[in-house]
Parts: structure tokens; sequence; C-alpha cells
């Protein structure tokens, strides 16, 4: 089967979907919120060991609310959820949301992660810039946007490295179509050790990496994965959206959602530390059936969303660019010769 990226290599390649983001650039950090056209299925999996999220247990199957209206990825640590409820009520002022008798309460699950330490000035007393980033991240929201220091990736580090938004997409000849937003602020690290390859480097897409030279070498028999020193609790975070045009239903998302992190591990190492507060939401706008058998079809959706969110991890860190003392990679790799 041959499977490409869509016309822009976003998630917005997905019909329905719009991405809008929004930054600080005194603050280091910024918002990124994904819009569905109409109320979309969505699930979420967690599995970072430090996650700050909002609305995630609405998500869960066995719950009432059978559709969101947005999600929000945010910086900021906990601060950042303040970007989640500002963005709820842009969407209520528009008559957007879940009926409940003459009211409309939209459902915006969001997570945060952790840029408070990057330099930036955080001296915002009792008015952090989160409710007004997110307004200007709904605004803004269109098919194309930036990646790399943009939204949400703005004061993301990856590892080492200076970490960024990134984005792809996957479309297959009969119309299924998915995609990946990915901030990326990993403990972990993106690129093999003693390579200039992303772990990712198999799964890029025509040049999406700017062209990926395979390892030289196998990984030593004794090479450990090692959290980088500067590591504190709380204090990183890889979080993403898979959106898709499949018709799902909550349990059949959650599935897409779990199978989905593989995509971190095959990205970063090491993922979901203890350090980390790695989560990632399903969006399904419902336009595309899936083939039969159902499970079989489920299988490719799934495979095919796991090679998303790592292509889009691997390409936020490669379109960021440095910023203060975290160093982007293509300028590390420009210094390694």
């Amino acid at each position: 089967m041959s499977i490409a990226p869509g016309p822009r290599n976003l998630i917005t390649d997905i019909a329905g979907i719009r991405v809008g983001n929004a930054e600080d650039a005194s603050a280091r950090t910024g918002v990124s919120v994904i819009l569905p056209e109409r109320a979309a299925v969505a699930a979420v999996d967690v599995r970072g060991g430090a996650p700050g999220t909002r609305e995630t247990d609405a998500l869960d199957p066995t719950c009432l609310v059978d559709a969101i209206d947005a999600v929000v990825l945010s910086g900021g640590s906990s601060f950042g959820l303040e970007a989640g409820s500002a963005a709820m009520t842009w969407l209520a002022a528009r008559g957007v949301g879940y009926p409940v008798g003459a009211v409309r309460v939209p459902v915006v699950p969001a997570a945060i992660l952790f840029d408070l330490l990057n330099g930036g000035d955080k001296d915002w007393g009792e008015a952090p810039p989160y409710g007004r980033l997110a307004r200007e991240a709904c605004e803004a929201a269109a098919a194309d946007f930036a990646l790399g220091n943009a939204g949400a990736g703005l004061g993301a580090k990856a590892g080492t490295l200076k970490g960024g938004l990134g984005s792809v997409s996957a479309v297959t000849p009969d119309g299924l179509q998915v995609g990946a937003l990915v901030a990326v602020n990993a403990v972990g690290d993106t690129v093999m050790p003693g390579e200039s390859c992303f772990w990712a480097w198999p799964f890029e897409r025509q040049g999406e990496l700017g062209g990926q030279v395979p390892p030289r070498a196998r990984l030593a028999a004794d090479e450990a994965p090692v959290a980088s020193p500067f590591a504190r609790i709380g204090a990183n975070t890889t979080i993403g959206v898979v959106a898709t045009n499949a018709i799902l239903d909550k349990a059949e998302a959650r599935r897409i959602a779990i199978m989905a992190q593989d995509g971190f591990a095959r990205a970063i190492r090491p993922v979901h530390t203890p350090f980390d507060g790695d989560s990632v939401f399903v969006l399904a706008t419902g336009r595309h059936a899936l083939g039969a058998p159902r499970a079989a079809a489920l299988s490719l959706l799934g495979a095919l969303a796991a090679d998303c969110v790592a292509r889009a991890v691997a390409r936020g860190v490669y379109a960021a660019e440095s910023l203060g003392d975290l160093i982007s990679y293509r300028d590390w790799l420009t210094a390694r010769g």
C-alpha cells in the first residue's frame, strides 16, 4: 500500500482540522490550539510520570461526553492550564459547546509542558500570559501554521537540544487521513548517541527531516539510555495530538491513542520517565468509514498514528531554532561538521 504525506504534511491535511499558534517571545513560551470544524470524538493516553492535564477524565469511554470542541497544548507548566479555560470561553462566546438545556459548554481538554527555566521573563505576577495566548491562537487557527519555535514549542527543549513543535500527515490511497502535532520537550534525547541522525530517521518521508543519513554502526551493547543530568521531576513533557478522518467511537479512539504513544518510544530515548508527562490526544472527525475486518483496519490506523507521532517528534526538533543557551539540531549539526 502506497502511503504518502498529505499536500501540507501537517495535521491540517485532515479535513476539518485547523491549528493556531501564539507566542510570548519575552517569556519564551507559547500555546497551540487544535480546532476541529465540528465536535470530534476524542480520547487520550497519558504515560509520563509527571502529567499536567485538564478534562482528560471526560474522555473516558464510560463518560457522558461523546465529542470535544478543541485541544490545547501549552507551555507554562500548571500556569498554562489557564489556556484551556480561555479557549473554552472563546468557543462559548461563539455558540460552540455541549448542549445543556439552553446553555452550551465547550469541552476543551488540555496538556501542558514545563518551560519555566528556559531563561525567559516569567515575572508575570498574577497575570500569566496563557489566557491571552490561547485567545490569540484560536483567532489565528488556520490550515497553514509554523513549526519549530512556534506555539507550545517555543520554549521547549529535547534532551540537550532545542525542542519545538512538529507536525506531519499520512494519507492512504483509499482516503484515510492521519496526522500528528507534537510539542517536544522531552528529558530524553531525539538524536542517536554518537550519530547525526534522529532515532526516528527510518520514518522520514519526502526529506521532511533534511534527508537523514542512517547510523554508521549499531548501538553499542553497553549503551544505556540516560536522562539529562539537568532533569527535574515534572520539568519536561512531550505532548501531542493525533487527528484522523476515520469514523471511530471513544473506545476505538482510545486504542489509537495507546498505539500512537509508541511513536514517542521510537523517537525519544528514554521516554515516559518520572520527569515527563507524556500525553497523546486523538481526534476523529468521522468522515471516512473504516474497512472490514474492523479490528484489522484499526490496527493499520494505529500503526500509521505511531509512525506520524515519531515523525512529528523529529520534525519538531529539526524545525527548531536556537534560543538562548538551547542549541538547535541544525546548528549542532553544523558545528559538529
